[in-house]
């Protein structure tokens, strides 16, 4: 089976040979297309056409798949600057190089059949290629999909791909959003990731960032400024125009890039990063134009799913129809639940776990019960202003949960993982709960035996003073932390900009033959297959949460799943042994609580004990 997506911009391939290389560059008064054949020396130069509206085009019948281009700006204030393309597929030589030409339909897919998988059944695993493993390749990733299907993970996130500076980044400076980044390999390489992980039952997510553009390499304002709206700030810069003059071209521009992705590298959904960033008064949002581009497009065919990151918990992105599927897109991380665990379980109450410092067990048994904590209640990190929607009425698989991702651990300065900052009793507790909730639950990379290696932020933007302005701001952004006050304990933050930050991100997975690290992998694993067996199966008619308390460090919690079931969760978070009644249900996971005998209608509850059970109508 061959794939692929036909763009009007970029480099596309000519049915009857040759390439039409296609640009947008309203202020350029004149443009030459740079072109070196894959077995020339010599880089040849031809003039592109002007064809109106700011568009500038050429079509060389001798070029082909492999070839390098680059565009020339003649005249202006960017008089001979020499760009790649921002459309690339390829861009071998890093952001500042040329840019390669690709035959999207090169690759033979192998699993060209599949059509992905319901959402509830989603158990996500998010992961960096570039420190999962040494290599740090996509073909070494590759290589170890097979645990990960066989350890239960129904789909993996990566994070993102389109190309960066250097070889060493998180992938959210990323400047050429169609060009999966070098170092990890090639595009066909990452085209036989997804095959493979289709093969073993896995769906695909890729987070992709269309909120903004990295510092390096984004030449996009010398030759089309209004690509930008320069009357909004943001942190990265000018706002992306999605709203103003000329933004239709803008908007077209990204929702192609999230078909590109799906329609050509077959990935089964999108992770839209920072959606609340984006700036947009259009009706339609360009967030939900691309989900309904998506669920009209390659979602007619097979499993296409959309996740937000949305700080603003806004639940009418969410909705569904009648019938139960989203109306624009399927869920959103949920990092309210993350907060509350990461209170409960850490103590930590700095920033923005000010919101959730009071009653934290309380907020995370709400949590699990609903979605949202914040469904527009006021926030102290708001000055008292309400944040969220109500959010009662979304099926609980619309929540992406988790007790740790890239964000959590890496925007700690030491980039410690939760594993590490508390009890692991209590952690254990906790990743139970989370895992038999009917969530979409997800771990990051190593939690499945509570890996200890830190992920620390880095990037590899050289001896530059962009580089080290990034070095003098990290160390400055935690100087308001009461750890990090005095000017040694600053000293001591890696250097994101260093080699030994990405060194010491390397996943270390000889940790799981040490005993804690190989008991956290077995207790996954029986997790993940009392999950699959006996609560996926019931959320497939729907799941709403029903009942939630907390009392002395006993969290219970009832959900429940289709119309004929209920799902019943005891956690005991405090720190003596607690006896309680047993829930009604057949028992579906139990560690650290037992029946009291002669009475097995009493539980003992350990520390860190959890019960789960599953009634259906026809017990009694």
């Amino acid at each position: 089976m061959k794939r692929g997506h036909r763009m009007p911009f970029g480099a596309q391939l000519q049915d009857g040979g040759g390439v039409r290389f296609r640009l947008w560059a309203p202020a350029a008064s004149m443009l030459v297309l740079e072109h070196l054949p894959v077995a020339a020396t010599a880089w040849r130069g031809a003039a592109m056409e002007s064809v109106g509206e700011g568009w500038f085009e050429a079509v060389l019948p001798d070029a082909q798949a492999a070839d390098d281009y680059r565009f020339r700006l003649l005249g202006g204030p960017a008089d001979g600057l020499v760009v790649p393309d921002p459309a690339s597929r390829a861009n071998p030589h890093d952001v500042h190089g040329a840019s390669r030409v690709v035959d999207p339909y090169a690759y033979d897919w192998q699993h060209g059949e599949w059509a992905g998988r319901p959402w509830h059944e989603a158990v996500v695993y998010e992961l960096h290629v570039g420190t999962f493993t040494t290599e740090g390749s996509f073909n070494a990733a590759r290589a170890r999909l097979a645990e990960l299907a066989a350890l239960g993970i129904t789909a993996i996130e990566l994070m993102p791909l389109a190309e960066f500076p250097g070889r060493r980044g998180w992938g959210y400076d990323g400047v050429l959003p169609f060009a999966p980044d070098a170092s990890y390999g090639t595009p066909d390489e990452l085209k036989q990731l997804v095959d493979t992980a289709h093969g073993l039952g896995l769906m695909v997510l890729l987070d992709v960032v269309y909120n903004h553009f990295g510092p390096d390499g984004n030449y996009l304002h010398a030759y089309c400024p209004a690509f930008f709206d320069a009357s909004r700030a943001t942190a990265w810069g000018p706002a992306i125009n999605f709203d103003g003059p000329h933004s239709r071209t803008v908007r077209d521009f990204f929702i192609h890039n999230a078909l590109y992705w799906v329609e050509e590298f077959g990935f089964d959904g999108l992770r839209l990063d920072a959606v609340h960033a984006i700036r947009d008064g259009s009706v339609p949002c360009i967030v939900d134009e691309i989900c309904t581009a998506l669920r009209q497009g390659p979602g007619q065919a097979r499993q296409v799913h959309v996740v937000l990151e949305n700080e603003n918990n806004e639940s009418r992105r969410l909705a569904r129809d009648a019938q139960g599927r989203p109306l624009a897109a399927t869920a959103q991380w949920n990092d309210d639940l993350h907060h509350a665990a990461h209170v409960q379980l850490t103590g930590e109450t700095e920033g923005y776990y000010r919101d959730f410092a009071q009653q934290p067990l309380e907020r995370f048994a709400l949590a699990l019960r609903r979605g949202f904590v914040y469904a527009g209640e006021p926030s102290a990190c708001r000055s008292g202003q309400p944040r969220g929607e109500p959010c009662d009425n979304l099926p609980l698989p619309a929540f992406v949960s988790h007790l740790q991702t890239h964000d959590q651990i890496g925007n700690r300065a030491l980039g410690e993982r939760i594993d590490v900052l508390a009890d692991p009793v209590m952690v254990q507790a906790a990743r139970a709960c989370l895992l038999l909730s009917p969530h979409v639950p997800m771990l990051f990379m190593g939690e499945e035996f509570a890996a200890h290696t830190p992920f620390l932020y880095f990037c590899d933007y050289g001896e530059t003073e962009l580089g080290r302005a990034v070095t003098q701001g990290r160390r400055a952004e935690f100087a308001g932390f009461a750890a990090f006050a005095g000017e040694e304990s600053q000293a001591a933050i890696p250097d994101p900009n260093g080699e030994g930050a990405f060194v010491a991100s390397n996943l270390a997975w000889e940790e799981r033959e040490q005993p804690a690290h190989a008991a956290a992998l077995r207790r996954t694993r029986a997790l993940l297959a009392a999950r699959r067996a006996h609560i996926v199966p019931r959320m497939a008619h729907g799941s709403r949460g029903w009942h939630h308390a907390v009392q002395g460090g006993l969290l219970r919690v009832t959900w429940r799943l289709g119309s004929h079931s209920l799902l019943h969760l005891l956690a005991n978070f405090g720190q003596e042994e607690r006896e309680v009644d047993r829930l009604p249900g057949r028992l579906v996971y139990a560690e650290g609580a037992s029946p009291r005998e002669p009475d097995a209608q009493r539980l003992r509850m350990q520390p860190g004990g959890v019960w789960a059970g599953v009634q259906d109508d026809r017990d009694d």
